[in-house]
């Protein structure tokens, strides 16, 4: 048994290929292009040499950001030239072949799920932190969605007013269209957003959880009780067993134990607190996540 799965972003389109164990036995690597033309021709070709390595049949699962309306099968993404295309079954058609479509983030969930450090858990919730905010809900290794795709698109949630009030936030507009998205506060922008309105100064994220001291320690504790109080949201939605974090805002030391300190701060008096993790499958991650999605699919399971 192989699988396909393409983690598609908007700098790189990378396909992987799973053998029957799961491990990666091929890898192509190629720019994204910026029109949307270009880019069918260039996932559909990625497509076309991994089938013919594989053979025709193979399950394909393509992991990228944004969403797809099931109405009408049209892309909405911030970061593809695909918004307003009915961009899988024009891949499908390109390619010659069926496709499975996911988002990204909820491909690493089930990725994490299966093969991570949820392997052991029935529901594993995972956060993406980076440019923008969303996640990804996977309950008895499947993705746990509905009839509009829309589940896990947590940064699009309200951002809490108590905070705000007790912090003297303002309210920002979102890139959705929304005033005071949680993802304005806590996403990659949103934490320098924050230095910038409690410091007056241009500040990476990087250097603001890194100095940890005087005014930037306070701008790094105000991103995590945010962060936390939203990790507390969902929890009283899903009640994950686990919770994996992802994206590039891990990358800062010791936020897994931060945000840990600050959820148990938040949670439910009496009340434990999901572990919480950072994903492991690196960048496999979301184009595994794809692949057995896809593999899932054409098996039924």
């Amino acid at each position: 048994m192989s699988a396909i799965g393409i983690d598609l972003g908007g700098t790189k389109i990378e396909t992987q290929i799973f053998d029957g164990t799961w491990a990666v036995v091929g890898r192509r690597r190629d720019d994204t292009p910026r029109d949307y033309n270009a880019l069918v021709k260039a996932v559909a070709a990625q497509i076309s040499w991994a089938v013919a390595q594989t053979g025709v049949g193979t399950p394909v699962g393509v992991g990228a950001a944004g969403l797809v309306n099931p109405a009408n099968g049209l892309a909405l993404t911030a970061n593809l030239a695909a918004t307003g295309h009915p961009f899988p079954a024009d891949i499908a058609d390109a390619a010659g072949c069926d496709i499975s479509y996911v988002n990204d983030c909820r491909a690493l969930a089930l990725s994490e799920a299966v093969f991570g450090q949820g392997k052991e858990c029935r529901t594993v919730m995972a956060l993406i932190l980076g440019t923008g905010v969303g996640g990804g809900i996977a309950v008895d290794r499947r993705i746990l969605q509905g009839p509009t795709r829309t589940g896990g698109e947590f940064g699009h949630t309200s951002a809490p007013a108590h905070l705000i009030a007790r912090h003297n936030l303002p309210i920002w507009q979102c890139g959705c269209g929304r005033m005071g998205c949680v993802e304005t506060f806590i996403a990659g922008p949103g934490l320098g957003r924050l230095a910038k309105h409690m410091t007056g100064r241009d500040v990476s994220p990087p250097e603001i959880a890194h100095a940890r001291d005087g005014a930037m320690a306070s701008v790094w504790q105000v991103w995590c009780d945010l962060t936390a109080d939203l990790l507390r949201t969902l929890t009283l939605i899903a009640d994950p067993d686990l919770i994996v974090l992802g994206g590039g805002l891990t990358k800062i030391d010791g936020i897994v134990d931060d945000l840990t300190q600050a959820a148990i701060a938040a949670q439910l008096s009496g009340f434990t607190t999901p572990t919480i993790v950072l994903a492991e499958g690196g960048d496999t991650s979301g184009a595994r996540g794809a692949a057995f999605a896809a593999w899932q699919a054409q098996r039924h399971d």
